[in-house]
C-alpha cells in the first residue's frame, strides 16, 4: 500500500464523537491552528472560541464521549482521535458533528440524544484545543479513581445489580485489568471495542444481539441477529441457517433482543459523579 492510499484510510477511519474532560489547551490567536501552511497561512483552521461554550461543551464531552475519545481528545482504547479529524476540522458550529453524535457509528459509538445547543457548546470545547504539524504523546490523568466507592457501591445496587453479582460474574473484576482506565472504560460499554491497554478479554463478553421475527402465519424465526433497517431483517438460527425476510413498515414483526441495552440507556443519564463513583466501587472487586 503507498503511502497515498495508507493517508486515504487512516482519514477514512476517524469518526468524531466530541471532547476531553480536560480544559482545553490555550489556544492560538483566533482559536484553533497555530502551524504555518504554504505562505504562512495557516496550516489547520483557526476559530474563534467562547469561552461560555467552551466550558459547558467540557462538561458534556467528559459525560458523554471521555470514555472513549480520551481525555485529551487524542482518542482512547476504543475511541479514535478527534484532534485531526478532517470532519470535525469542516465544521464551524457543530453542523458536521451533530448528525455522528445523534446518529452514533454501530456497533462501537452509540446515538445520543443532545439538542443543537448541546452539540455546539461541545464544538467550541473541541475547536479550543490548538493543533499543529507535530502530535505528541498523549497525556492520560495520573489516576482517574477519584470517587466515593461507598456512593458507587449505591449506585451499583440500584442500577446495576438485577444484572450483575460481585461475587458472581463481577468477582475479582479489578484484577482483570491492567489500570482502573481500562476497567471504566470496560463498564461503560461493555463488548464496546475497548481491547487494548488490559480491556482484552478481561471483563465478561456480553452475549450478542439476537432477534425474533415472527411471519403473517405465525412462523418464527428466532437467532443472532445480522441486519436491520426499513427494508430488510436477517437472522442467523442456531443451527447456521441463515434467514431473510422482506420488510413492510412494522410487517413482519421483528423483537430486537440486545442485552447491551441497559448500558446504552444509562450512558445518558450517567453524570460525571456518577462514572467516577461507581469506578471508584469496581476497582475494589479485587
Amino acid at each position: 500500500m503507498n503511502a497515498n492510499r495508507r493517508l486515504i484510510v487512516a482519514v477514512l477511519l476517524i469518526t468524531p464523537a466530541m471532547i476531553a474532560a480536560q480544559p482545553p489547551a490555550q489556544p492560538a490567536p483566533g482559536g484553533r491552528g497555530g502551524a504555518q501552511g504554504r505562505g504562512g497561512a495557516p496550516a489547520y483552521p483557526t476559530r474563534t472560541v467562547d469561552p461560555g461554550m467552551a466550558e459547558r461543551g467540557r462538561a458534556l464531552y467528559g459525560v458523554h464521549c471521555a470514555f472513549c475519545h480520551g481525555a485529551d481528545t487524542r482518542g482512547g482504547d476504543s475511541g479514535p482521535s478527534l484532534l485531526r479529524s478532517q470532519l470535525v476540522q469542516d465544521d464551524r458550529n457543530g453542523e458536521t458533528i451533530a448528525p455522528v453524535v445523534r446518529s452514533g457509528r454501530p456497533p462501537r459509538m452509540p446515538r445520543f440524544d443532545l439538542t443543537d445547543a448541546q452539540v455546539q457548546d461541545i464544538a467550541a470545547f473541541l475547536h479550543g484545543f490548538t493543533i499543529n504539524s507535530r502530535d505528541p504523546a498523549r497525556m492520560r490523568p495520573p489516576d482517574i479513581v477519584t470517587g466515593d466507592p461507598k456512593a458507587g457501591e449505591l449506585y451499583f445496587a440500584a442500577k446495576c445489580a438485577s444484572c450483575h453479582a460481585p461475587g458472581k460474574d463481577l468477582k475479582g473484576l479489578a484484577s482483570r485489568f491492567e489500570d482502573a482506565r481500562a476497567l471504566q472504560q470496560w463498564w461503560l460499554m461493555p463488548g464496546g471495542g475497548g481491547r487494548g491497554r488490559g480491556a482484552a478479554a478481561a471483563g465478561p463478553m456480553p452475549k450478542p444481539v439476537t432477534a425474533t421475527i415472527t411471519l403473517a402465519s405465525g412462523q418464527k424465526y428466532e437467532g443472532r441477529l445480522v441486519h436491520i433497517d426499513e427494508f430488510v431483517a436477517s437472522v442467523i438460527e442456531a443451527d447456521g441457517t441463515t434467514r431473510t425476510v422482506a420488510r413492510d413498515g412494522d410487517r413482519p414483526t421483528v423483537e430486537v433482543h440486545d442485552p447491551l441495552a441497559p448500558h446504552k440507556a444509562l450512558l445518558r443519564v450517567y453524570t460525571d459523579q456518577d462514572i467516577h463513583d461507581v469506578t471508584a466501587y469496581l476497582v475494589t472487586l479485587k
